[in-house]
């Protein structure tokens, strides 16, 4: 006779480090702000009325806010745009009506809220959001990753031996405080005076055409800016179809964080109709069409953000893919992390893909991690999500690109430098004996070091 075996009772239950739990996609009621009391539906889901109505100055916030904020966080924000933003502001109201959502109508409790919120942080940074005694890295630069350094043509970087990046444009719909290309993207600040692309568009797209065709060791195009949303339909779309003209070429990614940030754009019939014409011209020549867009918190997951992924794919885009950024302050929790990538891979389509460590340009050392939390970020966040939908932490190294953030040959913890090697020459490196012997330096915050690595760089001349 067998014996039942009664089941045993744990001594103690414990909680796993991450309860996942489905959470439905909410569009916040953009009426709870004065300014847009009175916007209907139709309004609100138009793209020419999101680009009017985007938030540029203190001036528009205000109206936008009513007395909703108190006076505290207006001296912030101007004192941050004189002395440290290295971006213009460009809110679309979509992106800005994902702040503070359910803050009320409190003034102390909805600044609060907005001083804490994921994403006013980093796309409405405020003085006092910023390192005050580290605000920039020693080792920081405007152009942190020597992109224009390594254009073959204006605004085509050739960084990698198959893989090209076509900036189109130096606009974007909205502009995010961290941006890697701050050298060159958007309006100049109080204290950034930014680089210009000197061609017209017409003879800069040629100019890139000309050297892909005389370079079949290209594979892979990624269309960026800027951001793609911004380049005239027409003009992006015979682009594209010109690129799927060379047979060489194999993969083309869209860059475009306005497909959370203002989705209406690619919501648009004309855009649509556009889209679903080179998709069917890229199903016909075996390229493989993709969008590549920037969400760094799960509250930007909204309804119409999963409405414009599903429609790419439903006129035949591959795949709709998100690169985001790692922010202290926005993402740069387990938590947080999870959170997103589930909104985005279980409610809106969108396949988590990257996570890159923020760039070290001026000013933005209270948004980047160290690389040893990085690590501990990606180890956390294994095993919840399907293997093919976990994202990989990367640190886009300067000369040597991405690599995941376990890949580090040495790393002295206390002085907060990590050494990386790379496995292929750049276009500037083909002459150079000793680039692929060379380890090449990353820097952590120097607010994550302990004492001894702190008073070290304080300590350091230049």
């Amino acid at each position: 006779m067998t014996a039942i075996q009664e089941p045993v009772t744990p001594a103690a239950a414990f909680d796993q480090p991450y309860e996942y739990a489905r959470a439905e996609l909410v569009e916040p009621d953009w009426r709870r702000f004065p300014g847009w009391h009175d916007v209907t539906d139709a309004e609100w889901r138009d793209a020419q009325w999101q680009r009017v109505h985007c938030v540029r100055n203190v001036k528009q916030l205000r109206a936008l806010m009513g007395d909703l904020l108190e006076e505290r966080f207006y001296d912030d924000l101007l004192a941050d745009q004189r002395e440290l933003a290295t971006m213009s502001m460009l809110l679309p109201p979509q992106m800005l009506n994902t702040m503070a959502p359910t803050a009320g109508t409190d003034p102390a409790k909805v600044t609060e809220a907005f001083y804490a919120d994921p994403i006013r942080r980093y796309m409405l940074p405020v003085k006092s959001d910023r390192d005050a005694t580290w605000p920039s890295h020693p080792h920081s630069e405007r152009d942190s990753l020597h992109e224009a350094e390594m254009w073959v043509v204006e605004g085509l970087t050739h960084r990698y031996p198959t893989k090209v990046l076509a900036e189109m444009i130096s606009t974007c719909p909205q502009y995010c405080g961290h941006c890697t290309r701050m050298d060159l993207v958007g309006n100049s600040t109080e204290t950034v005076e930014k680089h210009k692309l000197s061609l017209k568009p017409v003879d800069r797209q040629d100019a890139m055409i000309a050297y892909l065709k005389k370079t079949p060791g290209v594979r892979d195009v990624v269309v960026s800016g800027g951001d793609v949303a911004n380049v005239p339909w027409p003009q992006l779309e015979s682009f594209l179809m010109r690129l799927m003209d060379i047979d060489t070429v194999r993969d083309i990614r869209l860059a475009t964080k306005a497909l959370a940030a203002l989705p209406q754009h690619w919501l648009q019939p004309k855009v649509v109709e556009g889209l679903e014409r080179v998709a069917v011209t890229a199903q016909r020549r075996g390229v493989n069409l993709a969008i590549h867009t920037h969400v760094n918190h799960a509250q930007s997951v909204t309804p119409l953000v999963a409405e414009a992924a599903q429609t790419a794919l439903n006129v035949g885009v591959r795949d709709v893919r998100n690169q985001g950024v790692l922010m202290r302050g926005v993402n740069a929790t387990p938590a947080a992390l999870l959170d997103l990538c589930f909104a985005l891979q279980g409610e809106a389509n969108i396949l988590p893909y990257y996570f890159y460590m923020c760039d070290m340009i001026p000013n933005a050392e209270h948004w980047r991690v160290s690389v040893h939390e990085a690590q501990e970020l990606q180890h956390s966040i294994m095993g919840y999500l399907p293997g093919y939908a976990t994202p990989r932490i990367v640190c886009d190294v300067p000369y040597v690109g991405k690599r995941w953030v376990h890949q580090l040959a040495e790393y002295d913890r206390e002085l907060g430098i990590s050494y990386w090697t790379k496995n292929y020459r750049t276009g500037i490196e083909l002459e150079d004996p000793e680039a692929l012997q060379r380890r090449y330096p990353y820097y952590d915050p120097i607010s994550t070091l302990p004492e001894a690595g702190q008073n070290w760089w304080a300590n350091q001349d230049g």
